[in-house]
């Protein structure tokens, strides 16, 4: 009598290490989709002229944090949402109080907060009361007496007799303006949701031939 022996494997054992590799062949895929997003993400927005500061906002977190799971997710978002918000849907901006918007000229130089000057800090650091001065038919006007100065921005004038007095444009004024659209960030989103099964399966199964 001849007998054949054959070790019997742990089945348990195996669905355990299957279940081991499906929960970081998931993390990883999911992880990789958000980082992609990510960059993609903060290429528009430097492809789109908005600078590296806002580009940089965009940030990536997968969850649960520091744990492989089968139901890993990926976050992708933005620190400063109203602002990329508004380039992705070019919305329609009115007033809020429903009179007008005030754009700044070159002549109103920067504002010390790294945004948009408005009139009253203009007024405030320029020591200038500024003028309204209505136009039909085009923007009316916040204007200012005084002076540029050599970087063009206006300044109050320093003639005690008047010479070089100037009326400057400081602002620009409209009931509205609609905000070109210049982001497709769902374009990228579907395209790295896209990619999450394939990833998966290549992680899944590249255990076996690594």
């Amino acid at each position: 009598m001849k007998l054949n022996i054959a070790a019997v494997p742990n089945l348990a054992g195996m669905m355990a290490a299957e279940i081991t590799a499906g929960e970081k062949a998931v993390t990883k895929a999911v992880g990789d989709a958000g980082t992609s997003l990510k960059t993609a993400w903060r290429a528009q927005i430097t492809g789109a002229g908005l600078g590296q500061r806002l580009a940089r906002t965009i940030r990536s977190e997968v969850y649960p944090k520091g744990q492989p799971s089968l139901n890993a997710a990926a976050l992708v978002w933005s620190q400063a949402p109203v602002v990329v918000g508004a380039h992705d849907t070019g919305p329609l901006i009115r007033s809020q109080n429903g009179f007008w918007l005030a754009i700044p000229t070159a002549a109103a130089g920067k504002s010390a907060r790294d945004g948009r000057i408005t009139p009253g800090e203009w007024e405030r650091r320029r020591g200038l009361r500024l003028r309204f001065v209505y136009r039909r038919n085009v923007p009316s006007l916040l204007v200012a007496e005084g002076r540029l100065n050599t970087r063009g921005v206006g300044v109050a004038s320093r003639s005690k007799t008047g010479r070089g007095l100037t009326t400057v444009p400081i602002f620009l004024l409209v009931p509205q303006v609609k905000l070109r659209k210049r982001l497709d960030l769902a374009r990228d989103a579907k395209v790295a949701q896209e990619r999450i099964v394939g990833a998966i399966v290549a992680n899944w199964v590249a255990r076996f031939t690594s």
